[in-house]
């Protein structure tokens, strides 16, 4: 590999970036008009612009990406997350141009994207999924499946992907009342209006695995992240290793999650993310066929680098080391630092009139901006993520709240009061919290 098109954008792109520096492959970045002027582009080998502001104009822009990298010799993508990441089509059209793809194959990403044919395949491998259905046609089909379910029932797009589109459903009221407008959301979304339903686990833990894979006999994991405190299905702080699940559940997570992978024969990085039920009963709930956001946090734990081992996969390298080698150690928590209301979460774009990230020992920030940066309305708010690790959890939250306390972020509005409310949580700093924490809170305070 001698010189890699990343196919994203912000903090995900100059994370890669920082990778190739240390290894000496060129880099290509691609980007919008409306981000001409982030570092990630400035700090790129080189830079071309594919399109207007609009993602479909531009980072889903499959055409214009493929040019990027035949006009500049790039041989090599990594699509980072979200985007084009788990696009089977572009995995295959990369692979048609001669390119090597930072993924897995696109058979195994679209055997994974596909919810309801991933249940499928895990049910046949023997790991246990949260009861549910196949694809559902219609609205009669879907009142019958709710009716077999039991309510409640979780609505899901079958193409979905962070928690866009989902909906908690408690009666047949509320499923005629949703299920028009949730094939319509999964058809804009995800350009396919499939649905299906899962039975409505209470007060779940999400915790997730990651997973690597060599395709030649090496299929690891290096430990979970619990990931429970989340807004509108959609993660805020996720930690290593999670404060309350039994070594021996932790143990059974790890061996399932690999498990997952041998059976769809995957490659490279990925997440088995799983629903932990109070009685510590988990389900399989999805595979995601890329690298997490939340991937610093078992860098921190593990000292491993995720992105430098996705391209010694990618170029066909076997991993260096067996599951015996891999160990984690003290304790890792990330905050997405979002522009928007604390309070209501509204996108708060604009321009950032001081970007000033926390430093000290323990303190990894991962930004996509800087002081005088424009935050554009047109792509998730996420803008930065604040990494911070301890020999144990009590001296991580301790750096924590010092670390989120010092951010200065002006100009715009942004979510570091949310985090900090979030760290003074009795149940949080206990560890014994579930994904309605932060519903909880925001309870609390009307």
């Amino acid at each position: 590999m001698r010189k890699l098109l990343i196919a994203n954008r912000g903090e995900i792109a100059r994370r890669i970036l920082r990778t190739c520096r240390q290894r000496g492959i060129q880099t290509v970045a691609v980007h919008s008009e409306a981000d001409r002027d982030l570092p990630f582009v400035r700090e790129a080998d080189e830079a071309v612009c594919i399109g207007p502001p609009p993602v479909a104009q531009s980072y889903l822009n499959m055409d214009a990406i493929l040019d990027a990298a035949r006009d500049t010799g790039a041989d090599a993508i990594h699509p980072g997350y979200g985007l084009l990441s788990e696009n089977a089509e572009f995995a295959g059209r990369v692979e048609e141009a001669g390119l090597i793809f930072v993924g897995p194959s696109p058979e195994v990403i679209a055997r994974m994207g596909d919810k309801v044919t991933a249940r499928r395949h895990m049910e046949e491998a023997g790991i246990p999924v949260v009861p549910g259905s196949d694809g559902i046609r219609d609205l009669a089909e879907a009142s019958r499946e709710a009716a077999r379910i039991g309510y409640p029932v979780m609505l899901k797009a079958s193409a979905g992907g962070g928690g866009i589109g989902m909906e908690v459903l408690h009666s047949e009221a509320d499923l005629e009342k949703a299920f028009t407008s949730a094939r319509g959301r999964a058809q804009a979304y995800f350009g396919d209006g499939t649905l299906f339903m899962e039975r409505f686990i209470e007060s779940p833990r999400h915790v997730e695995v990651q997973v690597f894979a060599d395709g030649k006999g090496r299929t690891l994991h290096l430990f979970e992240r619990e990931c429970s405190v989340q807004r509108r299905n959609q993660k805020v702080v996720e930690e290593s290793p999670s404060p309350s699940i039994r070594p021996e559940t932790r143990e059974a997570l790890c061996r399932a999650a690999v498990q997952a992978a041998k059976a769809v024969g995957y490659t490279g990085a990925g997440t088995v993310e799983f629903l932990v039920d109070p009685g510590e009963d988990f389900f399989f709930l999805e595979m995601n066929t890329r690298l997490q956001v939340e991937h610093p946090v078992t860098e921190m734990v593990t000292g491993l680098d995720l992105v430098a081992l996705q391209l010694d996969v990618a170029e066909g390298k076997p991993l260096p080391f067996g599951q015996d080698r891999i160990e984690s150690g003290g304790h890792a928590l990330e905050y997405r630092i979002y522009a928007e209301d604390p309070d209501r979460y509204y996108p708060s774009p604009g321009t950032l009139k001081a970007f000033a990230p926390p430093e000290g020992e323990g303190i990894r920030v991962d930004a996509g901006v800087e002081t005088g940066s424009v935050v554009a309305p047109f792509y998730d708010p996420m803008i930065a993520k604040c990494v911070v690790w301890g020999k144990d959890r009590e001296e991580a939250l301790a750096r924590s709240l010092k670390a989120l306390s010092s951010f200065r972020v002006e100009g715009i509005k942004c979510n570091l009061p949310l985090l900090i409310r979030i760290l003074e949580q009795p149940e949080f700093r206990r560890g014994k919290y579930d994904t309605g924490l932060l519903k909880k809170l925001q309870s609390n305070q009307r």
